[in-house]
C-alpha cells in the first residue's frame, strides 16, 4: 500500500531532539544543575498557594535554557524528586495548547505549538528502561500519558508539525518500550496497554484533525510489527478496528443493516466528528497497521526484528534458545486473539451481529489459549464468543499472562470454565446473515489471504513444502490447477495429511487455525442464491475442509469442532463442487454422533452444541444417495493419500453406497443422544428418510433426475452423463480398524438398504426408548409420537408383528403415564396421554387389520377403558371388576375425550372409511331438507319428524313417511337421522317379515283359491215336496175332525169379499215369489263362484304405520323404565321426546351440523419471486404458471386434490362455505353462463373461491388455499380440458410415490376478492359456531432464501383469514396482536441440486420443535408434499395440545345435544308421551 513511500524510521533514529547540552558535561555537573534548577519550578507547581502566580522564567532565552536542563533531569535515575518536578513542568506546560495558565511562562503561551514539539521530543528520555525499573517511573509514564491524552483530545490550535512531531513521540515510545523481547514484570508489560492505547486513540484523533500522510501509516504500519509480541497491541487493534467497523457499516449499508455494537467505551475512541470518507480511510489503514496477523503464528518472523536479534547473543556471545523468551511462549494466544478480531469483522460485514444469547457459538475455541482471568469472568463462554452482538469486555480485555507454557493455561480455563447448559441452548436458529450483505467475494478479497493463510497453519504441504509467509502466493497457482483439473489434481499439487509441526509449539495454534476455519465456514453458508464465487475460493475452501475433517492419523480436535459447528447450513447452499466433500463430513461424522461422552471434544465446546450441528449437517446429507444415486463422488484425499495409484483410497464412490453409513450414523446419533432437541431433530430425519426410501422403491427407480442444470457440475468425470452402473463398493471407504465409528456401528447393520428394513429398525428404536429414557420429557415424547404417527402413513408392507410391536408400545406408554403418583399428574402429561391416544388412532385407521387379531384389540380395548375409568377391569393381581361396579376416575376430562375419541374410530372408523360419499365427510351427506326434497309426498316438511333423544347423547330425527325412491311401500319403514357425538348419519329402515326371496316377488298376501265346483255331475230329480206324506189322506175323518167347519160352509158376502181379496193377494205373492226364485236361480248361475260376499278372506295388510312408535317399541326404548326420571340423577331419562315446535330448534339443529366431526386445519400457500417485499407483489405470482417455477405446481398438487368450493361438504378454509351439503344441486343452472377461455390462471385457481385444495383422512381435514389479488380471472369450462391441461399440464406424484397426471375436473368463473372482502360475509341466517381457537399455517416458496427475512407476514394477515376468528367466542380466537407471532410458516427453497431447503419459522412455546420437517433440513422432491403436510398436522395438533381452551369435535357436539336437550325437551308425562306416538305429527303445525 505504501510501497512508493519512504518511511520515518530513520528520520526517527537519527533525531537528537531528545539531547541536551548538559550531556556534553560529566554526569555530576549535570545533575547539580538539573536538581537546582528544576527543583524551584516544580515547587512552585507542587504548592497550591503560589500554584497561580505568575512563571519564574519571562523570556524566549530563559525558557530555552530552562529547557536544556529539564531535558537533561528526565534522563537522572528515579531515586531523588528532580525527574517528578520535571515532568510535572513539562506536563503543565504542554497545556498552553489547551488552555493558557499563569504557570505557563510567556513564551510558551505565545509559540505553544513550536515549544510542545521540543517538549515532546524531550520527554522520550522518560521512557527509556532504567535499571532500577520501579513502579515510580510507570506513575510519571502514565502522568505523560494522560497529558498527551488531554492534549489531543483538547486542543483546537495543534498546527501539523505539532501533530506530526505528537505521532512520531508516541511511535519512539511504543518502540523503545514494546520492542524488545518482554521481560517479566517489567515497565513494558505494565505500560503496554496504556501506550498503545494513547498511540491509537491519539492517532484517530490526528486523521480527523489532520490526517497524517501516508509516510507516516508506514512508519506506524512496521513499528507495530515490531511489538505484536505483546498481547495488548492486539487488544487494542480489535478494539479500534471493530469501532471503526460499527461506523463504517452505519453509512456504508444503511440503518436497515444489522448494526455492529461495541461497547461505548470502544466505540468512544472513534471521534464523533470525523466524517464518512476519513472513516472510510481510516478503516482500511488501520486494518493493515498489524501488517500479516498470520504471521503471529510464526515465532522465526516474530523473533527477526532488530530489537530481538540484539538479544539473541548474551553476553558472553553464545546464541540464546528461542523458546527461552516466554514472550514468545504467549504467541499462540495473540494469534487466537487476532483471529478472533478478524472473526468479529466478517460476521459484522455478514449482519449477523444480532443477539444470540441462547444459540450455538460459532467457533468452539473460546477457552482455548485464552488466560484464566478472562476464563472465569462473569460472562457465560458461550455468550462471550458472541462478540458479534457485541464486543465483550471480557474477550477484549488485556490480563496479565503466566509464564506456564499455553497448553496449562488451556487446561486449567477449560477445567473452570462453565460449558453451555442445555437451559441456555434452545433449538432457536441461528439468525440469518443479512439480505444485504456484501458478496462473499468480496469478503475474502479483503481477509481471505489471512483466513485461508491462519487456517493452514503449521501444516506440511505435500513433498515437504512447508507454509511459508506468503501462502497466497500459492494460492492462486493451486487453485487453477484444481480447476483446470478438476478433482483429477496431480499428487504434485495435492495438499497432503495435515500433521503439524511438532517440534515448534505443538497443538498451540490450533485455536487460532480452528477460528480462521470456522469464520471461513460462516462466509461461504453465508453465499446469496445465485451468486457466483471465485473457483480459487472454492478449491481452497474445500481443501481447507478435507484437511479440517480429517480423523485418519491425526485429529485436530479444535479445528474439526469449529468447522462442524459453522457448517450446517454448507450443504444448503448450492456451493459448485461441494458433493466432493462429502465422504468427509461423513467420516467426521461417524467419530461425533455416536460418541456418547466426546469427551476430547469438551475441552473446545459444548457437545450438544457439536452434536447439534453435527445432526444438522446429517439433515442436509441424508438425501443425497436417493438424489444422486450412482453418481460417482470424487474423493481427492482419502484414506492414507498413498502415491501409489493403485491404491484402493482414491477410487471414486458412489453417493449410493454412502447411505448405508449415513443411515448408521442416524441410528448411531439416536442411540447416544440426551439432548431433547437433538433428539427430535434426528426424529424428524428418521421419518424423511424412511418415506423418501420408501417413494423411491415405490416408483422403481434408483436414481432422481430433473433436478437443476447445476447438480452435477463438481463431478469432472461424470458430467457428460450418469452412470448406469454401481460403480463402488458399498462399504466405506475408510478400513473398518481405522474408523473408530464402526465398532458403535457394528451392531446396527441390520437390513438398512431397504425402506421395509429402514422402518422395522426405526420402529424398534423409537419404541424401545419412548418406554424407557423418553416417556418422561414431553418434548421428545411428542416427536417420537408423531414420528410413529409419520411411519404408520408409509405405505411399505411389514409384518403384522412390527406393527403390532408399535401399537402395544403406545398402549405401553398410555399405562406407564396413567398409573405415575398423583402428585405428578399435570397438564403436560396428560398432553402426553392425549398425544398416544391419537397416535393410536393414527395407526388403527392406517392398519384396521391388526384389530383382526385378538390378543391386539383386547389390549386396545384394555387401553381405551383404562382411559375413559382410571383403570383397567382385569388387572395381574385383581379379579375382574366389572365395568358396572367401578367407580368412573380418569387421569383427566382430557384423558378421558381422548380415551372416548378412540373408541369412537374402533368402532366407527375402522374399515368404514373413505365412505362411498367419499373422505370429504365421515358423515351422511343427508338432512331433514335432502329428505323433504327427495320424498314423493307433497305434505313433508320440517315438522315432519319425530325427534328423540337417547341417553342424553343421541338425537333421533324419524321420517314416518315413506321416501318412494328404493322402499317397499308395503312394509314399514323409517328413515332415522341419528346426531350424535360422532357426527350425523342417516338410516333407511325397513320391517322385514319374510326371507329376502319372497319379500321380492310377492307383493300382496293372499290366500291359496277354492277349487272351482262341478255343477254337471251325477242326476238331477224334479221332486214335489209335501208338508205331510200320502198315507195322510187315507186316514179317515173323526168327529173331532169334524168339528170345525170348512170355509165356505160359514162363508157370508161380507167374508166371501174378504176371502176373495186375500186369495188374489196369495196368488200375486206366489207369483211374485216364484219370480223371484227364478231371478235368483238365474243370479246364481250367472255369479262367479266362490261368491266374494260369503267367502270367507283373511284381512287385507295395514297400509299405514306408525313407524316411529314400531321402531322404538320394537328397539326395546318404550319400556316404562326407559321414560321414568332416574333417581339421584340430574340426567333426563333414557328417552325423552323434543319438541320441534319451540322456535330456534331448526337452528340449533344446524348449529350442531356445522360442528366439525374432525379437526380441521388451514393452510395458506405463498409464492416469493427474488427481491419482492409487498404483499401484493408475492400475490400476484400466482395468477400465471409461467411466472413460478414447475415444481410449486408439482408440489401443489402433492399436498391434496381439488375439490369444488360450492359442492364440497368439507372443510374449504373459511367457515362461510364449509360443510354445506345442501348446495350441490345450486349450481346446475347457471352453467352456460361460463366463460369458456384458455387463459392461464395458474395456481390462483385455489384461492378459496370456487376451488381450493384438499387433503383429508379419518382424524383430520386441510385445506390448502393459494391467496391471490384483486382481479376478475376466468377459469376454464369444464368441457375446455385443453384449458385445464394448460393450467397444470404437468406430471404430479401421488402420496405412494407413483406419478399420475392431472384428471380435469369441472371449473367455474372466478372473480377474485380483494384482502380486505376476503373476510367473508355469512350467509343470512346461517349460524356459525364458535370454532377457536384454530391454527393458520403459512407454507411459502421462496426463489431466493435470503428474501425470508423480508416476508411480510404482517401485511398478509388479512389473506389467511378463515372466519374462525371472528365467530362468538371471542375468547377462544386467536387476537390478531399476537396472531403474527404465532404463525408457523414453512419456507421452502428450492436448490439448484433439485432438492428443497426448508427453514421453519414462528413456532414458539415449548411444544415448538414439531417433526417431521425442522429447520435446514434438505428433503427431496419425492417426499416434499407428504412431510410438508405431515409436519402441518403435527403443528395443528401441538397447537390444540398446548391450548386451554380447545375441546375435541365430539366433546362440542356432545354439549350441544346436552343445550338441545336441556331447551327443547318435550316435559310430558308418562301416559301423554304414549298418547302422543299415537298422534299424527305435524298436522298441528300444517293446520296453522
Amino acid at each position: 500500500m505504501y510501497s512508493e513511500w519512504r518511511s520515518l524510521h530513520l528520520v526517527i533514529q537519527n533525531d537528537q531532539g531528545h539531547t541536551s547540552v548538559l550531556h556534553s558535561y560529566p554526569e555530576s555537573v549535570g545533575r547539580e544543575v538539573a536538581n537546582a534548577v528544576v527543583r524551584p519550578l516544580g515547587q512552585t507547581l507542587g504548592t497550591p498557594s503560589v500554584a497561580g502566580s505568575e512563571s519564574l522564567l519571562k523570556t524566549d532565552k530563559e525558557v530555552k535554557w530552562t529547557m536544556e536542563v529539564i531535558c537533561y533531569g528526565l534522563t537522572l535515575p528515579l531515586d531523588g524528586e528532580t525527574v517528578k518536578y520535571c515532568v510535572d513542568v513539562y506536563t503543565d506546560w504542554i497545556m498552553a495548547l489547551v488552555l493558557p495558565k499563569d504557570s505557563i511562562p510567556l513564551p510558551v503561551i505565545k509559540e505553544p505549538n513550536l515549544y510542545v514539539q521540543s517538549i515532546l521530543k524531550h520527554l522520550q528520555n522518560l521512557f527509556v528502561p532504567r535499571q532500577e525499573q520501579g513502579s515510580s517511573q510507570i506513575r510519571l509514564c502514565l502522568q505523560v500519558l494522560r497529558a498527551i491524552q488531554k492534549l489531543a483530545r483538547e486542543s483546537s490550535t495543534m498546527a501539523r508539525e505539532t501533530w506530526e512531531v505528537l505521532l512520531l513521540f508516541l511511535l519512539q515510545i511504543n518502540d523503545i518500550l514494546l520492542a524488545p523481547p518482554t521481560v517479566q514484570g517489567g515497565i513494558a508489560e505494565n505500560l503496554a496497554e496504556k501506550l498503545i492505547g494513547v498511540l491509537f486513540e491519539v492517532w484517530l484523533l490526528a486523521c480527523t484533525r489532520c490526517f497524517p500522510t501516508p509516510p507516516y501509516w508506514k512508519t506506524a504500519k512496521e513499528m507495530v510489527a515490531n511489538w505484536r509480541h505483546h498481547p495488548a497491541v492486539v487488544e487494542q487493534w480489535s478494539k479500534v478496528i471493530c469501532a471503526l467497523t460499527s461506523r463504517l457499516l452505519r453509512f456504508t449499508y444503511g440503518p436497515s443493516f444489522p448494526p455492529f455494537k461495541v461497547p461505548d467505551e470502544d466505540a468512544s475512541l472513534i471521534p464523533p466528528e470525523m466524517d464518512n470518507e476519513c472513516v472510510a480511510q481510516t478503516w482500511f489503514r488501520f486494518l493493515h497497521m498489524l501488517s500479516n496477523p498470520v504471521d503471529l503464528s510464526n515465532p522465526a518472523i516474530i523473533s527477526s526484528t532488530p530489537k530481538f536479534q540484539e538479544q539473541f547473543l548474551n553476553v558472553s556471545g553464545m546464541p540464546q534458545e528461542l523458546n527461552q523468551y516466554p514472550c514468545l511462549k504467549h504467541l499462540p494466544q495473540i494469534f487466537f486473539r487476532a483471529m478472533r478480531g478478524i472473526s468479529c469483522l466478517v460476521d459484522a460485514f455478514l449482519g449477523i451481529s444480532r443477539p444470540r444469547s441462547d444459540s450455538a457459538p460459532p467457533t468452539p475455541v473460546n477457552r482455548l489459549s485464552m488466560p484464566q482471568s478472562a476464563a472465569v469472568s462473569t460472562t457465560p463462554p458461550h455468550n462471550r464468543r458472541h462478540r458479534a452482538v457485541t464486543v465483550n469486555k471480557a474477550t477484549m480485555k488485556t490480563s496479565t499472562v503466566s509464564t506456564a507454557h499455553a497448553s496449562k493455561v488451556q487446561h486449567q480455563t477449560s477445567s473452570t470454565s462453565p460449558l453451555s447448559s442445555p437451559n441456555q441452548t434452545s433449538s432457536e436458529p441461528r439468525p440469518l446473515p443479512a439480505p444485504r450483505r456484501p458478496k462473499v467475494n468480496s469478503i475474502l478479497n479483503l481477509f481471505g489471504s489471512w483466513l485461508f493463510d491462519a487456517a493452514f497453519v503449521h501444516c506440511k504441504l505435500h513433498n515437504g513444502i512447508n507454509r511459508d509467509s506468503s501462502m497466497t502466493a500459492i494460492t492462486t497457482q493451486a487453485s487453477m490447477e484444481f480447476r483446470r483439473k478438476g478433482s483429477q489434481m496431480s499428487t504434485d499439487t495435492m495438499v497432503s495429511n495435515p500433521m503439524f509441526d511438532a517440534s515448534e509449539f505443538p497443538d498451540n495454534y490450533e485455536a487460532g487455525r480452528a477460528e480462521a476455519c470456522g469464520t471461513l465456514c460462516r462466509i461461504f453458508c453465508s453465499k446469496k442464491t445465485g451468486e457466483e464465487i471465485l473457483p480459487a475460493y472454492l478449491s481452497r475452501f474445500y481443501m481447507l475442509l478435507i484437511q479440517g475433517l480429517q480423523i485418519n492419523d491425526y485429529v485436530c480436535h479444535p479445528v474439526l469442532a469449529s468447522v462442524i459447528l459453522n457448517s450446517p447450513p454448507l450443504f444448503c447452499c448450492d456451493l459448485k463442487g461441494i458433493d466432493v466433500v462429502v465422504p468427509y463430513f461423513i467420516s467426521a461424522l461417524e467419530t461425533i454422533l455416536p460418541d456418547r461422552e466426546l469427551l476430547k471434544f469438551k475441552s473446545y465446546v459444548n457437545p450438544t452444541e457439536l452434536r447439534r450441528s453435527s445432526i444438522n449437517i446429517l439433515l442436509s446429507l441424508l438425501p443425497l444417495p436417493h438424489h444422486f444415486g450412482t453418481v460417482k463422488s470424487e474423493v481427492v484425499l482419502e484414506g492414507k493419500f498413498s502415491n501409489d495409484d493403485s491404491s484402493s483410497y482414491d477410487k471414486p464412490i458412489t453417493f449410493l453406497s454412502l447411505k448405508l453409513r449415513l443411515v448408521n450414523i442416524l441410528i448411531g446419533a439416536l442411540q447416544t443422544e440426551t439432548d431433547p432437541n437433538n433428539t427430535q431433530m434426528i426424529l424428524g430425519a428418521m421419518l424423511n428418510i424412511v418415506q423418501d426410501s420408501a417413494l423411491l422403491e415405490a416408483i422403481g427407480c434408483q436414481m432422481e433426475m430433473g433436478g437443476g442444470e447445476n447438480n452435477l457440475k463438481s463431478h469432472s468425470r461424470t458430467n457428460s452423463g450418469i452412470s448406469s452402473g454401481s460403480g463402488g463398493s458399498t462399504e466405506p471407504t475408510t478400513p473398518d480398524s481405522e474408523r473408530p465409528a464402526q465398532a458403535l456401528l457394528r451392531d446396527y447393520a441390520l437390513n438398512t438398504d431397504s425402506a421395509a428394513g429402514l422402518l422395522i429398525r426405526s420402529i424398534h428404536l423409537v419404541t424401545q426408548r419412548l418406554n424407557s429414557q423418553w416417556r418422561q420429557d414431553m418434548s421428545i415424547s411428542l416427536a417420537a409420537l408423531e414420528l410413529l404417527s409419520g411411519l404408520a402413513k408409509v405405505k411399505v408392507m411389514v409384518d403384522s408383528g412390527d406393527r403390532k410391536r408399535a401399537i402395544s408400545s403406545v398402549c405401553s406408554y398410555i399405562v406407564y403415564q396413567c398409573s405415575r403418583p398423583a402428585p405428578l399428574h399435570s397438564r403436560d402429561l396428560h398432553s402426553m396421554i392425549v398425544a398416544a391416544f391419537q397416535c393410536l388412532c393414527v395407526w388403527l385407521t392406517e392398519h384396521p387389520d391388526m384389530l383382526d387379531e385378538k390378543d391386539c384389540l383386547k389390549e386396545v380395548l384394555e387401553i381405551v377403558e383404562l382411559g375413559i375409568s382410571g383403570s383397567k377391569s382385569k388387572n395381574s393381581e385383581q379379579e375382574v371388576k366389572y365395568k358396572g361396579d367401578k367407580e368412573p376416575n380418569p387421569a383427566s376430562m382430557r384423558v378421558k375425550d381422548a380415551a372416548e375419541a378412540t373408541l369412537t374410530c374402533i368402532m366407527q372408523l375402522l374399515g368404514a372409511f373413505p365412505s362411498p360419499s367419499g373422505p370429504a365427510s365421515p358423515c351422511s351427506l343427508v338432512n331433514e331438507t335432502t329428505l323433504i326434497k327427495y320424498s314423493r309426498l307433497p305434505t313433508i316438511n320440517k315438522h315432519s319428524f319425530r325427534y328423540f333423544v337417547l341417553d342424553n347423547s343421541v338425537i333421533l330425527a324419524m321420517l314416518e313417511q315413506p321416501l318412494g325412491n328404493e322402499q317397499n311401500d308395503f312394509f314399514p319403514s323409517v328413515t332415522v337421522l341419528v346426531r350424535g357425538m360422532s357426527g350425523r348419519l342417516a338410516w333407511a329402515q325397513q320391517l322385514c317379515l319374510l326371507p329376502r326371496g319372497a319379500k321380492a316377488n310377492q307383493k300382496l298376501f293372499v290366500p291359496e283359491p277354492r277349487p272351482v265346483p262341478k255343477n254337471d255331475v251325477g242326476f238331477k230329480y224334479t221332486v214335489k215336496h209335501r208338508p205331510f206324506p200320502e198315507e195322510v189322506d187315507k186316514i179317515p175323518f173323526v168327529k173331532a175332525d169334524l168339528s170345525i167347519p170348512d170355509l165356505h160352509e160359514i162363508v157370508t158376502e161380507e167374508l166371501e169379499e174378504r176371502h176373495e181379496k186375500l186369495r188374489s193377494g196369495m196368488a200375486q205373492q206366489i207369483a211374485y215369489e216364484i219370480h223371484l226364485e227364478q231371478q235368483s236361480e238365474e243370479e246364481l248361475q250367472k255369479r262367479s263362484f266362490p261368491d266374494p260376499v260369503t267367502d270367507c278372506r283373511p284381512p287385507p295388510p295395514a297400509q299405514e304405520f306408525q313407524t316411529a312408535r314400531l321402531f322404538l317399541s320394537h328397539f326395546g326404548f318404550l319400556s316404562l323404565e326407559a321414560l321414568k326420571e332416574p333417581a339421584n340423577s340430574r340426567l333426563p331419562p333414557h328417552l325423552i321426546a323434543l319438541d320441534s315446535t319451540i322456535p330456534g330448534f331448526f337452528d340449533d339443529i344446524g348449529y350442531l351440523d356445522l360442528l366439525p366431526c374432525r379437526p380441521f386445519d388451514t393452510v395458506f400457500i405463498f409464492y416469493m419471486k427474488p427481491g419482492q417485499k409487498t404483499n401484493q407483489e408475492i400475490l400476484k405470482n400466482v395468477e400465471s404458471s409461467r411466472n413460478v417455477q414447475p415444481h410449486f405446481l408439482e408440489f401443489l398438487l402433492s399436498l391434496g386434490w381439488s375439490v369444488d368450493v360450492g359442492k364440497h361438504p368439507g372443510w374449504t378454509g373459511h367457515v362461510s362455505t364449509s360443510w354445506s351439503i345442501n348446495s350441490c344441486d345450486d349450481g346446475e343452472g347457471p352453467e352456460q353462463d361460463e366463460v369458456i377461455s384458455s387463459e392461464d390462471i395458474g395456481a390462483s385457481i385455489f384461492n378459496g373461491q370456487k376451488k381450493v385444495l384438499y387433503y383429508a383422512d379419518a382424524l383430520t381435514e386441510i385445506a390448502f388455499v393459494v391467496p391471490s389479488p384483486m382481479e376478475s380471472l376466468t377459469v376454464p369450462h369444464s368441457n375446455s380440458t385443453s384449458s385445464y391441461f394448460l393450467i397444470f399440464g404437468i406430471w404430479g406424484e401421488g402420496d405412494d410415490g407413483r406419478i399420475f397426471f392431472c384428471t380435469p375436473t369441472p371449473t367455474f368463473f372466478l372473480t377474485q376478492l380483494s384482502p380486505s372482502s376476503r373476510l367473508k360475509k355469512l350467509p343470512q341466517g346461517r349460524p356459525v359456531p364458535p370454532l377457536g381457537p384454530e391454527t393458520r399455517v403459512s407454507v411459502v416458496w421462496v426463489e431466493r432464501y435470503d428474501d425470508i427475512e423480508n416476508f411480510p407476514l404482517s401485511d398478509l394477515m388479512t389473506e389467511i383469514s378463515t372466519g374462525v376468528e371472528t365467530t362468538a367466542n371471542s375468547s377462544t380466537s386467536l387476537r390478531s396482536t399476537t396472531l403474527e407471532k404465532e404463525v408457523p410458516v414453512i419456507f421452502i427453497h428450492p436448490l439448484n441440486t433439485g432438492l428443497f431447503r426448508i427453514k421453519i419459522q414462528g413456532a414458539t412455546g415449548k411444544f415448538n420443535m414439531v417433526i417431521p420437517l425442522v429447520d435446514g433440513m434438505i428433503v427431496s422432491r419425492r417426499a416434499l408434499g407428504f412431510l410438508v403436510r405431515q409436519t402441518v398436522i403435527n403443528i395443528c395438533r401441538r397447537k390444540r395440545l398446548e391450548s386451554d381452551s380447545y375441546s375435541p369435535p365430539h366433546v362440542r357436539r356432545k354439549q350441544k345435544i346436552t343445550d338441545i336437550v336441556n331447551k327443547y325437551r318435550n316435559k310430558q308425562l308418562e301416559p301423554e308421551f304414549y298418547t302422543s306416538l299415537f298422534q299424527e305429527v305435524g298436522l298441528k303445525n300444517c293446520s296453522s
